[in-house]
């Protein structure tokens, strides 16, 4: 069963970072991507259109080619990947790992946790060499060394290198914590914020430094802390040059230019 489910992971490691398809060649997928940008969205079956929402609908006419998210505004055009977008703004996580059972929002979502069980990480970063283990997890890591932030939050200009990011931050404005501490009763925006403070109850710290043996309670951590250790700027501002141990102190250093 494992081996079997580590072949299928390997089959398609290069996953279109629009609609989440996976392809077992890098050809595959930039034969597959020239769809998203050549092909009109042409018939629209009969089976979703009369069960959109209201808003998907005119989401969906607004424009003649393009199906348009009515929450975030973004367009594709592919009806079918319209719909796969529009999990990341809610809770339903269909597809559940065999080995771990933990659940995610797309196929290509879940083939990427997969690798963690099959320690497979294909996708390095040229700038840093840090390794990923899907395609579209290396492009949203690229957007830190380049600054690019193209999720804006409609409320306060804010931008974020993802939309999970930007969703998680939309809850500061709307005050919404849906994930309480079962400890201690506190509440937090984002389940993975939630992990890291269950951490303060146990001190459990696995993320270590190979080079002092410092421990974290979450990898961001262990990795700013490295560039202490190795002097490492990995963050440049595109028009000074300026370098940054860490994103967030680069994205507040370009206000400067702006």
């Amino acid at each position: 069963m494992e081996a079997k489910s580590t072949i299928g992971i390997a089959e398609k490691p290069y996953a279109c970072s629009l609609c989440g398809r996976g392809y077992s060649r890098l050809s595959g997928l930039t034969n597959h991507e020239r769809s998203h940008t050549r092909e009109k969205p042409g018939k629209r079956g009969k089976e979703s259109s009369d069960s959109l929402e209201p808003e998907i609908r005119r989401g969906v006419h607004a424009k003649e080619s393009l199906f348009t998210c009515p929450v975030c505004e973004k367009e594709f055009i592919h009806f079918s990947t319209l719909l796969r977008h529009r999990r990341i703004h809610t809770d339903d996580r269909g597809f559940e790992c065999p080995d771990c059972e933990k659940s995610y929002k797309s196929p290509s979502a879940l083939r990427e946790h997969q690798r963690i069980h099959a320690g497979y990480s294909p996708f390095g970063c040229p700038q840093c060499g840090k390794r990923f283990r899907g395609s579209s997890s290396l492009l949203q890591h690229q957007r830190v060394h380049n600054g690019e932030r193209p999720f804006t939050c409609p409320t306060c200009g804010k931008g974020f290198a993802n939309s999970s990011n930007l969703l998680k931050h939309q809850r500061v404005h709307s005050q919404e914590r849906p994930f309480p501490c079962p400890g201690c009763g506190k509440r937090y925006k984002s389940s993975g914020d939630l992990m890291s403070h269950q951490r303060v109850h146990t001190d459990e710290r696995p993320f270590r430094c190979s080079q002092c043996g410092a421990g974290f309670r979450r990898s961001s951590q262990l990795t700013v802390h490295q560039h202490t250790h190795t002097g490492v700027r990995p963050f440049t501002c595109p028009a000074c040059g300026k370098g940054f141990t860490r994103s967030s102190n680069l994205w507040r250093h370009q206000r400067v230019h702006n």
